[in-house]
C-alpha cells in the first residue's frame, strides 16, 4: 500500500465533494433570489425554502473546505512504536474470525472507502470509535470495540 497515493485519493475525493457542495449552494442561492420566486402571499414559501437550502449547502461547503485543509496539512510519517498509532497511519487489523481490514487514520471529516491494489481501505478519523481505541497502540496489541451486536476484539497486525 502506498500512503501518499491514499492521501492524494482522499484529497481528490474531498475536492470533488467541495465542488459539488459549492455548485449546490449556488443553485439554491439562484433559486432563492430568482424574481419568479418572490413570495406573492404568506403561503408562497419556495424562495424561503431555497434560501434555507442555500444556507445549509454553504455550511456544508465550509465544513468540507476545512476538512480538505486539514488533510492537505497531514504529514505522513513512518510508524514509530514508541509513539504508537498516530494520524497518517495505515493499519491492518484482524478480528477473532481472521477477517482482515485495512484502515487509514487521518483528520476527522473524511470517512470513506478507497481502493488500492485491489484492496479496500477504510478512511477513519480519531473521533471515530475505532480511531479512538487505536491511537497510541502498536503492532500486536488487541483492542476492544463496542458495537451494536456486542463487543468486537481486533488485533493490530501491521502499521505503516
Amino acid at each position: 500500500m502506498n500512503k501518499p497515493q491514499l492521501l492524494q485519493q482522499v484529497i481528490a475525493r474531498l475536492e470533488d465533494d467541495l465542488l459539488q457542495a459549492q455548485q449546490a449552494a449556488l443553485t439554491a442561492y439562484e433559486t432563492a433570489t430568482h424574481e419568479e420566486n418572490i413570495a406573492e402571499n404568506k403561503y408562497d414559501t419556495l424562495g424561503l425554502e431555497a434560501s434555507y437550502l442555500a444556507t445549509g449547502q454553504a455550511r456544508r461547503a465550509a465544513a468540507i473546505r476545512q476538512t480538505l485543509a486539514n488533510w492537505k496539512q497531514l504529514v505522513l510519517r513512518t510508524f514509530d512504536p514508541q509513539q504508537g498509532i498516530q494520524l497518517g497511519a495505515l493499519i491492518e487489523l484482524s478480528d477473532d474470525q481472521d477477517r482482515r481490514q485495512c484502515l487509514f487514520l487521518g483528520p476527522d471529516g473524511a470517512a470513506m472507502k478507497l481502493q488500492q491494489d485491489g484492496q479496500t481501505v477504510q478512511v477513519i478519523g480519531p473521533q471515530a470509535p475505532l480511531g479512538q481505541v487505536l491511537l497510541g497502540k502498536t503492532i500486536g496489541d488487541e483492542v476492544t470495540l463496542r458495537v451494536a451486536s456486542g463487543v468486537q476484539l481486533l488485533e493490530i497486525l501491521s502499521v505503516d
